[in-house]
């Protein structure tokens, strides 16, 4: 508990134990008055305070008010009619309880994304000219030279240059178990170096970092409401102020109507009965509990390695009924080698030699497949002018030779004659002077998880699972028969996809959401075209924070299912909440209005529900069973 809590609690103490002496007292009287008041002023000077200030800010309709009108009046029904005072000591009390219950769940909450806060570097150690200095990392320029030590964060992005550890990602990806790091490897801050010492060049500022990206996502992301917390919210506008009229309209109409007809106004009766009609309206439950289960939610994704952009996103999520996939990266490991060398003239390393000068410029996993199948030190001075046609491969000149490398769709642009093949894998055309000189075929690998994470997505209620790639026919065939997908599109250039897309599209339920999931690099059209665009493996990659809607920090598809899990329980929770208050409130209002409900039901009704609601909201937290 912070200051502020415990102080509160303090009150709540003092204030519960001064009641109870009275009650055994049971002073009368002024006396009583003066006595019940201490208690009353202990626990409730801040709620006092706070409706005042609101009526000199011309905003005096909220709960602060509703609790000030219901307990000084409860007051003077003691000293006109029932000379009890506790009932109007016990409203603030039980009203403060409730406020305490509201603030600790606020902060258990907060506590989770606190926990992905400490990835925060407090300082970088700074190597310079062999002596070591521990600087503010924002004071750490690119292409500096920074010693981590065991025990430490990383601090800012960069590649190992020196040593061996593992490392702790857990507040990133939400995997426990470490991984080895080696030199010319990539680091990210936020990572926990656990035991071998390394130096690091660094590769982005301190601001542009991993950890810093990902602590700005978190902490904008309760900037963006969802649909329920914005209903609420126009909800209490309307439903506070008429609550208030209605409460007076209580006190006076019926009264009037009594004595024109029977000469007795019994107005202190129907004083009272729009009094506990007051306690009863007071709307905290909803206020609170609402914004209370989607930032549980936030930070029980965050602590997964789900980081979700706002809570409109996670309740957008929730209704996911399609989920489209990228198939490289994503369903597949992205890890591809060459498997086949078919050449015509030339010989199989000479072939191979071709193509990977050609792509040596290039960082696509097909490029770097290639490179290493070719296993030599690249001579880049012999590659010349490079064209890079979207979807379709390279056309480069090496050694003063024009040289084709890519897919079917270069050589037919090309006007080249070829033999086609129906190889299962990726294949890499490649012609030279304009002249077929055959093919390599590349095979990426099915991730292990993938079959499982299409199975449990489907366990959840995902209706459709279609998958989109610029593969051949063959490999995306084999890769949707092996994971029981319903749909895939193959051969699809970038513009293609965001076609295909539109197509599935326009065939759903509007009330549904469509979610496409990418490795965050070559779809940003994508997944900004789709409901919910969701980057996978995102770790340390800008475009993918910055196009996603949902970021999944490494590149496991079971998080997939898991995201859309969470998200479910948490709306699940937020209708549970809405239904359940607006039903006993409801219940309760009629009640106190045909005066079968008394001060103490109305206690029930505003604080009970309150605390039972934010309790079921603290729920959203718990993502382990999920």
């Amino acid at each position: 508990m912070n200051k502020k809590q415990k102080k509160a609690l303090g009150r709540i103490i003092i204030s519960s134990i001064l009641v109870v002496a009275l009650t055994f007292i049971k002073p009368t009287g002024l006396l009583g008055l003066a006595l019940y008041l201490i208690p009353y002023l202990i626990v409730g000077y801040e709620t006092l305070r706070k409706a005042i200030k609101g009526i000199m800010n011309r905003q005096p309709l909220d709960e602060c008010l509703l609790m000030s009108i219901a307990t000084i009046g409860a007051f003077l029904m003691a000293i006109l009619k029932t000379n009890d005072f506790v009932e109007g000591v016990a409203v603030m009390l039980f009203y403060q309880v409730g406020e305490f219950f509201e603030s600790y769940a606020v902060g258990k909450s907060r506590r989770n994304i606190s926990e992905l806060m400490d990835i925060r570097p407090d300082y970088a150690n700074l190597e310079n000219d062999g002596k070591i200095t521990a600087v503010d990392p924002d004071e750490v320029a690119i292409g500096s030279i920074i010693v981590v030590n065991p025990g430490e964060k990383v601090p800012i992005d960069g590649v190992i240059i020196e040593g061996e550890s593992a490392i702790d990602t857990a507040a990133l990806t939400g995997e426990s178990v470490p991984r080895t790091v080696r030199v010319s490897d990539e680091i990210y801050s936020g990572s926990i170096n656990l035991s071998g010492i390394i130096k690091i060049r660094t590769t982005k500022e301190f601001g542009e970092s991993t950890a810093s990206r990902i602590l700005d996502l978190v902490e904008n992301a309760s900037s963006r409401k969802s649909k329920s917390e914005d209903f609420i919210a126009k909800f209490a506008r309307i439903y506070t102020p008429a609550v208030v009229y209605s409460a007076i309209a209580l006190a006076i109409v019926p009264p009037a109507i009594s004595y024109l007809l029977k000469g007795n106004s019994e107005i202190l009766t129907w004083c009272y009965r729009a009094l506990t009609f007051l306690v009863i309206s007071c709307p905290c439950a909803l206020v609170i509990s609402i914004p209370l289960s989607f930032f549980a939610g936030l930070g029980g994704a965050s602590k997964e390695g789900v980081l979700i952009k706002g809570s409109n996103y996670l309740e957008a999520l929730a209704k996911t009924d399609i989920v489209v996939f990228d198939k490289t990266g994503t369903l597949t490991k992205g890890v591809f080698a060459v498997t086949k060398i078919k050449s015509e003239h030339l010989s199989p390393q000479e072939l191979l030699k071709y193509a990977a000068i050609a792509e040596s410029a290039s960082s696509h996993p097909i490029a770097k497949s290639l490179k290493e199948a070719y296993g030599k030190q690249i001579d880049t001075s012999l590659l010349g002018g490079l064209e890079e046609r979207a979807g379709k491969g390279i056309v480069a000149m090496v050694d003063n030779r024009e040289v084709a490398v890519g897919n079917a769709k270069l050589l037919d642009s090309l006007d080249i004659a070829y033999e086609r093949c129906d190889e299962a894998g990726t294949l890499i055309y490649l012609a030279i002077d304009r002249k077929y000189e055959g093919y390599i075929v590349i095979s990426d690998i099915i991730k292990d998880s993938s079959k499982k994470a299409i199975a449990k997505l489907k366990d959840n209620g995902v209706r459709k699972c279609i998958m989109l790639t610029g593969d051949n026919e063959a490999v995306a065939k084999n890769v949707a028969d092996e994971l029981r997908l319903d749909g895939y599109y193959a051969e699809l250039l970038p513009a293609d996809k965001v076609d295909r897309l539109e197509e599935i599209i326009a065939k759903k339920n509007d009330n549904n959401t469509l979610a496409f999931v990418g490795d965050g690099m070559n779809d940003a059209p994508v997944l900004a075209r789709a409901d919910i665009g969701i980057a996978m493996g995102a770790i340390g990659s800008d475009a993918a924070i910055e196009a996603a809607d949902v970021v999944l920090m490494d590149d496991d598809p079971m998080k997939i299912s898991r995201a859309i899990a969470i998200a479910r329980k948490c709306l699940l929770i937020v209708y549970e909440n809405i239904i359940f208050a607006i039903g006993v409130k409801l219940l309760c209002l009629l009640l106190g209005a045909l005066g079968i409900a008394n001060m103490w039901t109305a206690i029930f009704a505003d604080v009970g529900v309150m605390i039972i609601a934010v309790l079921n909201a603290i729920r959203a937290l718990n993502t382990k069973r999920l």
